[in-house]
């Protein structure tokens, strides 16, 4: 009787791994991770237009990222959005930390055609406090 072994898994090369990834990203089946990317012109801002906007992005599935009326949980919502959503950049403040238990407190007001309120930053795709600080201004 013949005994199987352990095996181990192959390494993959760092090229192939690179590859890869550029594949699936390019296909759509990576997307960023919260906090990644960078505000970017609006869809349909035409040119010259300052508007900056990000999607919503890391929100799980049968769930949605809500906007409320304050940059803090308790406070009343306002719409309720899912990943790939978009939002315009009006201005940022600090708040609650995101309910994912990240410790992230960077809330954007944001408004989306006729709504407008705060949503945790750590939803979007904007590319996080070292990016967008130099484009987005500080709530008043």
């Amino acid at each position: 009787m013949m005994k199987s072994r352990p095996t181990r898994p192959r390494p993959v090369p760092a090229a192939a791994a690179g590859a890869a990834a550029a594949l699936l990203a390019a296909a759509g089946l990576l997307t960023a991770t919260p906090a990644q990317a960078d505000p970017r012109p609006c869809p349909g801002a035409g040119a010259g237009d300052p508007a900056r906007c990000a999607q919503v992005i890391g929100i799980k599935a049968g769930s949605s990222l809500v906007m409320r009326t304050e940059p803090r949980y308790g406070a009343a919502q306002v719409a309720r959005f899912g990943n790939g959503q978009w939002m315009e950049l009006d201005c940022w403040t600090t708040g609650d930390p995101d309910a994912d238990g990240h410790g992230y407190r960077y809330w954007m007001q944001v408004s989306t055609g006729s709504r407008s309120g705060f949503v945790n930053d750590w939803y979007l795709d904007s590319g996080g406090p070292g990016t967008w600080k130099s484009q987005i201004p500080r709530c008043a």
